[in-house]
């Protein structure tokens, strides 16, 4: 099988966890169901990856082999593997535009980004000469105009696009219409975990529905200590965040909540707490005869390799799409594989639509 052709915009933690777990599938043997959804997808395995571009902003890592950037300050998650040798890729300069929150000038060097004295390259050149077929987008959250212009950079290309943060491009319909006029697969917006805060709240709602209890009120708090939640400080990058996730949970319900009853959003940085994430959920209902009921749960989970367990299959579910000349936004893989995709799909639904899609069925 000939290996997906990946760009990948932002060297950060979760880039550094893809990585290193294509790495990891390719030289353990005995692995096949290990922390995978699928092993075998579409005929594609995990070791059938290969990064041929890369982008960043960080002095650390621009200019250096990605086997090396990956690995580089600020990025602090779980070594998968210590040593990766599978890619040569240099990391080039992207721009910066609104990538970096200001707010961030404030910590220690190994804490946050630091701006590389580069000019930034030809990003639609790049992409054309490494032949690159889908890109990952791992920006900071808020990063509304940079993600605007890579989005723009894989059309004038034909490059797919996987939009793993919460700007919402695939879900747009706009942008959604003009990747499928020009009949380019695309899958986003904002990844899920694969076993994170808002898939576990998604499913705990989806139980009180099922079992006929009423929810009344909820909370997700998130807590880590990596350059993510250092980002999120600044509360004006959020907005689309907070909408994400939000409406993620409110999908399911028949009636959503009132916004004074629901609360979904990063709390704070705790920078010893490196790439775990702590999350804290509540829900408050009633049950029969109104007899009130609260269930909590308490989640800690390395946040970026949680994120390349989904993000390797919808790399695949899209590069299954342009072997069948499908264009446009992925509703089912979008569905099981992001927050805020274009169209909302309980999980046990979309999962089987996945399946179907990936059998054969087409999208549309």
């Amino acid at each position: 099988m000939e290996k997906i052709r990946l760009a990948v915009v932002g060297v950060g933690n979760c880039a550094s966890s893809l990585i290193q777990g294509i790495e990891y599938y390719q030289t353990h043997e005995g692995t096949e169901k290990l922390g995978l959804m699928h092993y075998d997808l579409g005929g594609y395995q995990p070791g059938d990856l290969e990064v041929v571009a890369a982008f960043d902003v960080d002095r650390r890592k621009v200019g250096k082999p990605l086997a090396e950037a990956i690995y580089a300050k600020p990025n602090c998650t779980w070594e998968i593997t210590p040593g990766v040798t599978n890619s040569k890729t240099i990391v080039q300069m992207g721009q910066v535009l609104d990538g970096i929150s200001p707010h961030m000038k404030e910590y220690p060097e190994d804490q946050t980004f630091l701006v590389a004295d580069e000019k930034p390259c030809d990003v639609e050149k790049i992409l054309r000469d490494a032949r690159a077929e889908i890109l990952l987008n791992y920006l900071p959250v808020g990063s509304e105009e940079a993600t605007r212009y890579y989005a723009d950079c894989c059309l004038n290309t034909g490059v797919s696009l996987i939009n793993c943060m919460p700007v919402f491009i695939v879900s747009s319909p706009e942008w959604g219409r003009k990747f499928a006029e020009r009949k380019i697969p695309v899958v986003g917006d904002d990844v899920k975990a694969q076993l994170g805060a808002t898939i576990l709240h998604r499913a705990l709602t989806q139980l009180f529905v099922d079992r006929g209890v009423r929810v009344d009120r909820t909370y997700q708090l998130n807590v880590g200590g990596n350059t993510d939640f250092l980002n999120m400080l600044n509360h004006h990058r959020l907005q689309s965040k907070k909408i994400s996730k939000t409406e993620a949970v409110q999908s399911i319900l028949d009636s959503p909540l009132d916004d004074r009853n629901i609360h979904i959003g990063p709390s704070d940085y705790v920078p010893w707490q490196k790439d775990n994430k702590v999350c804290f959920l509540r829900l408050e209902g009633r049950g029969f005869g109104g007899v009130p009921l609260n269930v909590e749960l308490r989640l800690s989970v390395e946040d970026s390799p949680n994120s390349a367990g989904v993000t390797i299959d919808a790399i695949r579910c899209c590069q299954v799409a342009r072997k069948r000349k499908i264009g446009g936004p992925l509703i089912s893989v979008s569905a099981y594989t992001m927050k805020h995709p274009p169209q909302q799909i309980p999980d046990q639904e979309a999962r089987q639509k996945l399946e179907e899609y990936i059998q054969g069925r087409r999208e549309r």
